[in-house]
């Protein structure tokens, strides 16, 4: 288990100085709390979950300090670093074993260091990813994908959305609404879709037994590795089902 580092100024006066690790140039005082990252990532990751952080930082990856009372606290570099790995994950479908050595080589200056985008952080921060962690409804999915409730309703009778028994919907509803409202352009209904979600459905179901094991140990590692590992068979399995569509249409050319 990585400790998680406690917070200082800076050196020692008569230390060495080491390299600052990447991101440079950055702030590294630990102002966040665990909340304020998961809300900073939530509008580009929005699957990320306390336990998650707790696995990477488990396996090395950041190093968020603790308080005298013991809890965790983040900098804008931590939170950049963070972005770095989940979309390394995402993107470039790489094990966390080769992105902690992407890292290390950054750090160390011995590999090109992409340069973070400027970014809002610090206290505003979650402010602004408020809107992906909002409760979506009926009424107002149609009125963020500018379609009408009518036709955000058949998608929920034709099983495409899941509503709760209290009338929300998933925080995916506005995208899945505005891909379906351009295949009706096209004439194609919700009912043609449904073996799609059929399909979805039964990829879930298959990544969730492999991870099932990881999410039984009941631990935070355990919980993290299992939400790590299932994000990397979610992605693959998407990217599977993109190449055999593209590679069909193709085809029809």
């Amino acid at each position: 288990m990585t400790a998680a580092r406690t917070w200082s100024a800076g050196p020692e006066p008569g230390e060495e100085h080491t390299p600052e690790p990447w991101p440079r140039g950055i702030s590294r005082q630990p102002t966040m709390r665990i909340s304020d990252v998961l809300a900073a990532l939530g509008t580009e990751f929005g699957h990320v979950s306390h336990s998650k952080l707790r696995f990477l930082e488990e396996q090395g990856l950041i190093h968020p300090v603790r308080t005298p009372s013991g809890y965790r606290q983040y900098s804008p570099a931590d939170v950049e670093r963070l972005r770095f790995v989940l979309a390394e994950q995402r993107d470039s479908y790489l094990p966390l074993k080769v992105i902690k050595e992407r890292l290390a080589a950054m750090d160390a200056g011995e590999e090109p260091a992409p340069v973070p985008a400027p970014r809002l952080t610090g206290p505003g921060a979650h402010r602004a990813a408020e809107p992906s962690r909002r409760r979506w409804t009926v009424a107002s999915v149609a009125q963020a994908a500018d379609v009408e409730e009518e036709f955000v309703r058949s998608l929920v009778t034709s099983g495409l959305l899941h509503e709760s028994p209290g009338g929300q919907l998933d925080a995916a509803a506005p995208d899945v609404v505005r891909t379906a409202a351009r295949l009706a352009e096209h004439g194609i209904e919700p009912r043609h879709l449904r073996p799609l979600r059929t399909a979805a459905d039964r990829n879930v179901d298959l990544v969730d037994q492999v991870v099932a094991p990881y999410r039984r140990q009941q631990t935070g590692p355990g919980r993290g590795q299992a939400a790590s590992l299932a994000e990397e068979l979610g992605e693959l399995l998407a990217r599977l089902h993109t190449v055999w569509v593209r590679r069909g249409v193709d085809e029809l050319g």
